[in-house]
């Protein structure tokens, strides 16, 4: 007995090694993975939003107040709408008192922060843009 460990501890070693840098990438990725997920299921969520806004702009092309509070009221998760810090609305029309066959453009904008550790505090900007074609000149919705 010279004091050295054997070949099989040294191995058994080495393999734990690898198993924990192994394991540390692929959690990682794991992580980004949801993360990115996460983000898309909230850029279904703004995007369904904004398709709510136009359906109700289509008919009541002059109520901006209520089509950005039909915005805001269609969703609370992932992304709650209400709030005004990270969630933007946006409508855009070619005149100040659309008639029929003009156009409407939603756009309906949210920071999401990001929740992976090299990420932390940063954000992705997610955008849902919907256009809408005007169908009445009042408020035809009751």
């Amino acid at each position: 007995m010279n004091g050295l460990p054997s070949r099989s501890s040294v191995r058994r070693g080495q393999s734990l090694v690898e198993l924990a840098l192994t394991l540390s990438v692929l959690i990682i990725l794991l992580a980004g993975i949801i993360d990115f997920g996460v983000a898309y299921f909230s850029y279904v969520a703004l995007r369904d939003a904004a398709e709510e806004g136009a359906v109700y702009g289509a008919m009541c092309p002059t109520d901006l107040a209520g089509i950005e509070e039909r915005i805001r009221q269609s969703s609370s998760s992932p992304v709650n709408l209400a709030d005004t810090t990270y969630v933007t609305v946006t409508i855009q029309s070619s005149r100040s008192n659309p008639q029929p066959g003009d156009v409407l453009q939603i756009t309906v904008a949210y920071r999401y922060l990001t929740i992976l550790p090299f990420l932390a505090g940063n954000s992705i900007l997610l955008r849902a843009q919907v256009t809408a074609v005007v169908l009445t000149s009042g408020c035809a919705v009751p």
